[in-house]
């Protein structure tokens, strides 16, 4: 099995699913990107590990010589794209397909990657939901409930059920977002969840400790993914990240190596921290 050091997923050539839809197609790892073996034999459970953000992470880790397992909802060829560019990297990859709304389901996620490869040391909370709405009036209980249970009550399964299995030195990385630190109007319910997660993340960081599992998070701005083609319209589409200083969307190549970083060793006196990578919007917090 290859260790991951001098291999990388090769640059994709289709966008299947979702993907298929957006134009220019996203870019998961940089032709640039030169792997050295930082996660080298340890094995990573990512949610939302099939598109955008959670499959840089996927192909990410793989060229740095994790072994990949990750739960994805119902977008069975973007899951299978992601196996194919893990795998290309010379990684194993384990697809679990599920909803993160329910919590037997992310436990039993859990079990099944630490059956299939022996441990655990590195959880990615990455997946989510968001339902723009311009009045809050509009936001039914049905969405909020969604949106909740996804974006940070599932946030709270996984990392319960894998602490169990972490030892001294693994890690929890939760992505919560730039709207956590100031107003999005039409998120509302979306940029609560995101600010659940930054104190879910510093106080479980102080929670664990004790344990050496650090816990972090990234914070991105706008990113050109399946989940802004899939959620706004196409006005906001054409716009989309034109307000950040540097007046683009970032790629989800942009943010795979943050997530790299906070997994690796040269992050181990970093835990309770979020990392900023949204196009230079200034951040205090």
């Amino acid at each position: 099995m290859e260790t991951g050091t001098d291999k990388k997923p090769k640059k994709q050539d289709r966008q299947p699913g979702i993907e298929a839809e957006m134009h220019p197609a996203p870019e998961y790892i940089k032709d640039s990107y030169k792997p050295s073996g930082k996660l080298n034999g340890k094995v990573a459970l990512i949610t939302g590990g099939d598109s955008g953000i959670g499959r840089s992470v996927s192909v990410h880790f793989a060229a740095e010589g994790a072994d990949i397992a990750i739960v994805y909802l119902e977008e069975d060829v973007d899951a299978e794209e992601t196996k194919v560019q893990v795998e290309a990297a010379g990684r194993r990859c384990l697809l679990i397909k599920g909803d993160v709304k329910d919590a037997d389901f992310c436990k039993d996620a859990v079990e099944k990657t630490v059956n299939e490869y022996g441990r655990l040391n590195i959880l990615v909370n990455n997946a989510g939901m968001q339902f723009p709405q311009k009045d809050v009036q509009d936001i039914t209980e049905e969405q909020l409930n969604i949106t909740f249970k996804t974006n940070i009550f599932a946030y709270f399964y996984f990392a319960e059920a894998a602490v169990k299995h972490m030892q001294k030195g693994d890690c929890i990385i939760n992505t919560t977002s730039v709207t956590a630190y100031r107003s999005s109007p039409a998120l509302i319910d979306y940029s609560s969840t995101k600010g659940a997660i930054t104190t879910f993340t510093r106080s479980l960081a102080t929670n664990l400790a004790e344990k050496n599992i650090r816990v972090n998070g990234v914070a991105p701005g706008p990113v050109w993914t399946p989940l802004i083609v899939s959620t706004f319209d196409e006005e906001k589409i054409e716009k989309f990240g034109s307000e950040t200083a540097m007046k683009r969307a970032g790629q989800p190549s942009e943010l795979g190596p943050a997530y790299v970083f906070l997994a690796s060793d040269d992050a181990s006196f970093i835990t309770g921290q979020v990392i900023h990578v949204n196009g230079g919007e200034v951040v205090n917090g």
